[in-house]
């Protein structure tokens, strides 16, 4: 399986680690975690709607090769 190193990837899996280390934080340790955990969902929300992410304009800089999002699921028409 060939290694997926591209923004949207990358992008993808970073919010969902902090989207489930933020829900383990929330219950190990305080319920104050889950702010983080709305925070990553509102930025997801605006970036589909605007196209901005700061994540994956960081990764631009250093050059990480952009990538159309789900790739395996979606069929041309």
């Amino acid at each position: 399986m060939p290694a997926l190193k591209n923004i949207d990837i990358l992008v993808f899996r970073f919010a969902g680690i902090m989207i489930l280390a933020s829900l383990l934080l929330a219950y190990v340790h305080s319920t104050y975690w889950l702010w983080l955990t709305a925070f990553v969902g509102a930025n997801m929300l605006q970036a589909s709607f605007t196209g901005f992410c700061p994540l994956a304009r960081i990764l631009a800089r250093f050059h990480v090769p952009s990538g159309p999002a789900f790739t395996r699921t979606v069929r041309p028409r």
